[in-house]
């Protein structure tokens, strides 16, 4: 399945959760007060930019944004929102957009949505190709779990709530991992439903050689958007590059 069929008219309606998750105070302040400060004087751009979770208060805080994004239903959702945020339709690897950048960020595991390695490689060459010299790409993105995963087993559970189970499967030949969210109703008045996201997983060793091979050198790695350090425990990574 294509991602913009993943990202349909009924994935945008519910993407949105207004302050709570991805949205809650806590997780979106660190984002915008750190991509801000990357961005200085000049203008960023998002790719796959979704329903606009970021880039909205990012443009609030008085940077200029444009967007790329290849799910028309997500682009809608985010005009409900901002009608005047420049968006270019099209996929992060190849799609342009007009200016010039000193910040250029991929959010919440988005480069995974590109399934090949090839596919990746040139989402930071199209970085470069829009980014001023010393400017920032910037990628949030998780850490595989491949430790968690008992012998002989595909799948691990990543998240375990009232009304929401994820559970990744992998396929470690390909590098690849589908992630499976079942949402419910926990009194059991309602089946569950279920939707799947492909990915393709990417070591943060191998994010850093895609990096150099665009020109990229890696500035700094963090386990979150308020700077926690990174360890070999960390679940995801904030990481920064600067431009040649």
């Amino acid at each position: 399945m294509r991602q913009d069929q993943i990202w349909d008219a009924e994935a945008a309606r519910r993407y949105d959760t207004p302050g709570t998750g991805m949205f809650a105070p806590d997780v979106l302040g660190p984002t915008v007060d750190k991509l801000a400060a990357l961005a200085g004087d000049g203008a960023a751009l998002e790719f796959a930019v979704g329903t606009g979770r970021v880039a909205i208060p990012l443009r609030e805080r008085g940077v200029p944004v444009t967007g790329i994004e290849l799910s028309q239903p997500m682009i809608d959702q985010l005009r409900t929102k901002d009608a005047d945020l420049p968006v270019i339709v099209g996929d992060m690897a190849t799609a342009e957009a007009p200016g010039r950048f000193t910040l250029a960020y991929l959010v919440f595991n988005t480069i995974a949505n590109l399934l090949t390695q090839r596919e990746q490689v040139e989402c930071f060459r199209n970085a470069a190709r829009h980014l001023d010299p010393g400017g920032h790409f910037v990628i949030e993105l998780w850490v595989p779990e491949l430790r968690k995963l008992p012998l002989g087993a595909p799948a691990t559970v990543f998240s375990s709530e009232p009304g929401y189970l994820g559970v990744d499967t992998y396929d470690t030949v390909n590098q690849r991992v589908v992630s499976h969210h079942f949402t419910f109703d926990p009194d059991y008045r309602r089946e569950a439903r279920v939707s799947r996201t492909p990915h393709r997983y990417i070591w943060p060793a191998e994010l850093d050689l895609m990096a150099e091979l665009a020109g990229f050198e890696l500035e700094s790695r963090h386990a979150d958007w308020s700077g926690a350090p990174f360890t070999a425990d960390s679940r995801s990574h904030v990481s920064v590059y600067r431009a040649g």
